[in-house]
């Protein structure tokens, strides 16, 4: 392979040629740094910095030159702009934290830094991590690549247009309620959410302290693999959230079969189980057809259907929209106009400050959901909207539990609709909350939850399948996915003139 095709190459693929050093990782950056500056009419990238990247590269080919050999040495991704960053700007998609710089890493960025990964820049996002179409950037929409017109997903939206387009082989990303696992089925990427509190959340900028948890977007299940290994385990001095267990190599029973090519063993004796609620008539006919052919190979490689029930699926948009909004309104406080981030120019007293810093700083879909969120947690409200929604949060896990009793992984799609239109649904914040009706019970149970590309729908655009896991169960979830994807090429396929 000449080295102007290194964009096509996997994080797996890449990592074998700087081992065998075949290529260099100043190569490969710089490839990629100019593939960047050409191609991102996408608005995929908020910021990039040659001279730091670079540095990073020289300094990875020092390790590789010195005999170290490592599963990410030397590979260059880019990180969600809702990660802080020492080298680049963090603005979480805001005019709030316009051309902030963090005095730290957040502890994913830092791992993903050890292990020898080269951070070629920050990604577009939705506000403060809001949205379900990444319209919501204060700076700029996000295009999907498939079909420019049409968004690529929410909030994790820059990182999934920009592996999509080939512009970078892997990038983190959140999921508070969806925001990896959308995206990636919107684009036709790989994204896995993993169980809340397997990556720190240390420098992660809140949106919703109980829900948000990182999680890496690439083009298979082996690459996502590769980058969870080293991006999850626990932070106890440093996140109060993150699970005292230790760091798994979840890439272990996966390489031997994706790096010889020969068939990894079927799925005989896996159970999925297919919520009655996921296939119902709030679904697109081209989404299920797309699943439903997807579930038939599954069953080819020995996996076995089994019909659950998840009866309160329709209750977690309501749920999730007075539980997210709540705490995103706490911890959206903060920016006050006094500590760091956006001032207002011209202001009378302390309180004219905070009114007019915030409504500068914060754009629409912020504001609304912090006024929802004041709203439900004031006086003679708590009960009766917080309360309630945290009881039925606990009700929904429970109903996840049972369901796990008849099978090992739950299937379905992730969007009930492929990618819409820029602007379509900007009017009607509904429509877009709708778009998250499969991915947020999940994420209120604080489940693992993955995106695999399935196939095509209406416009030609990508549809994916998503696969649930029980609680610290993502290789379970990984190993399925990646033995879909020996038998199909869905991951493989790329946009026009890409």
């Amino acid at each position: 392979m000449m080295k102007t095709d290194l964009h096509d190459l996997s994080v797996a693929q890449l990592a074998a040629r700087l081992a065998a050093r075949e290529v260099s990782s100043v190569e490969v950056t710089q490839h990629f740094l100019a593939r960047i500056a050409q191609q991102d009419s996408l608005g995929a990238f908020l910021a990039t910095n040659a001279d730091v990247s670079l540095a990073q590269a020289r300094a990875a080919d020092v390790r590789l030159a010195a005999g170290e050999r490592a599963p990410l040495l030397g590979v260059p991704l880019a990180h969600k702009d809702i990660f802080v960053t020492r080298d680049f700007p963090t603005t979480a998609g805001s005019k709030m934290l316009e051309n902030y710089r963090s005095p730290f890493d957040a502890t994913v960025v830092s791992r993903l830094a050890s292990a020898g990964m080269v951070t070629l820049g920050k990604l577009n996002c939705d506000e403060f991590a809001m949205g379900s179409g990444n319209d919501n950037s204060a700076y700029k929409p996000v295009q999907n690549p498939w079909d420019i017109t049409r968004v690529p997903g929410g909030s994790s939206g820059g990182s999934a247009a920009a592996v999509a387009a080939r512009l970078l082989p892997a990038a983190t990303g959140t999921d508070t309620g969806g925001s990896i696992r959308q995206p990636a089925s919107l684009t036709g990427i790989t994204g896995i959410k993993p169980t809340y509190g397997r990556c720190s959340r240390y420098g992660m900028v809140a949106f919703a302290s109980s829900l948000d948890q990182a999680g890496p977007m690439a083009r298979s299940a082996e690459d996502c693999a590769l980058l969870l290994s080293s991006m999850a385990g626990p932070d106890p001095d440093r996140d109060s959230t993150s699970l005292d267990l230790p760091a798994v190599d979840y890439a272990a029973d996966l390489t031997s079969a994706g790096a010889s090519g020969t068939k990894a063993a079927p799925l005989k004796g896996l159970r999925i189980g297919l919520p009655a609620q996921f296939f119902g008539a709030g679904c697109s006919a081209d989404v299920l057809k797309a699943v439903r052919s997807a579930l038939a190979e599954l069953e080819k490689l020995g996996a076995t259907l089994v019909d659950v029930s998840l009866p309160l699926t329709e209750l977690s948009i309501p749920v999730y929209y007075v539980i997210a909004p709540a705490e995103a309104s706490s911890n959206l406080s903060r920016f006050d106009g006094v500590r760091y981030g956006h001032r207002a120019a011209h202001y009378t007293d302390l309180t004219d400050m905070y009114k007019k810093s915030r409504s500068e700083g914060f754009g629409d879909e912020v504001t609304r959901r912090i006024m929802i969120g004041t709203y439900v947690l004031s006086h003679g409200y708590y009960d009766a909207y917080y309360l309630k929604a945290q009881k039925i949060r606990r009700l929904i896990a429970e109903d996840f539990q049972k369901a796990f009793t008849q099978c090992d992984i739950i299937a379905g799609p992730v969007s009930p609709t492929v990618a819409w239109k820029i602007g379509e649904k900007s009017d009607d914040p509904v429509a877009n909350y709708l778009a998250d009706i499969y991915t947020l019970s999940s994420s209120l149970a604080g489940l693992p939850g993955m995106s695999v590309p399935a196939g095509f729908g209406a416009h030609g655009m990508p549809v994916g399948l998503q696969l649930i896991g029980n609680y610290f169960r993502e290789a379970q979830l990984l190993g399925a996915a990646h033995r879909f994807q020996l038998a199909t090429d869905w991951h493989t396929r790329k946009p026009s003139g890409i």
